[in-house]
């Protein structure tokens, strides 16, 4: 058992035991659900303006692509067609190159695009399979 694994069966237990001596009853919110506010994930000078979007009901342009490319995938899940599937992949491959544009992350961490001969690979196979 590792260090990490004794500390965690040590938190455990002790939770287990406020939990017997009901030190968890009765806390300001019980049986609500929680609001969570993550100001802290947003950088400082966009906040302001996340806010003015949220009061308008509008998402962030982040949330948006994120929204469409998610939309275009499914898409591409019942597309038999093949010039239609490579024209929706195009499609899929310039919204999460804007997405990553957009955004100010480690490379590892942007959306990877689809490549077109991955996809006929997969479906070539699949056929192959039926």
């Amino acid at each position: 058992m590792g260090f990490f694994d004794c500390i965690h069966k040590i938190a455990e237990e002790r939770i287990k035991e406020a939990l017997d001596r009901g030190e968890f009853d009765n806390l300001p919110g019980a049986g609500k659900p929680i609001k969570f506010d993550d100001k802290h994930q947003v950088p400082e000078e966009l906040r302001l303006a996340y806010k003015i979007l949220k009061n308008a009901s509008c998402l962030p342009p982040e949330i948006e692509l994120k929204k469409e490319i998610q939309t275009v995938e499914e898409l591409l899940e019942g597309i038999e067609d093949e010039q239609e599937k490579y024209r929706q992949i195009k499609k899929l491959n310039v919204l999460i190159l804007k997405l990553n544009m957009a955004r100010s992350v480690p490379v590892n961490m942007e959306e990877h695009q689809v490549y077109y001969e991955k996809i006929v690979d997969k479906i070539t196979v699949k056929k192959k399979k039926k």
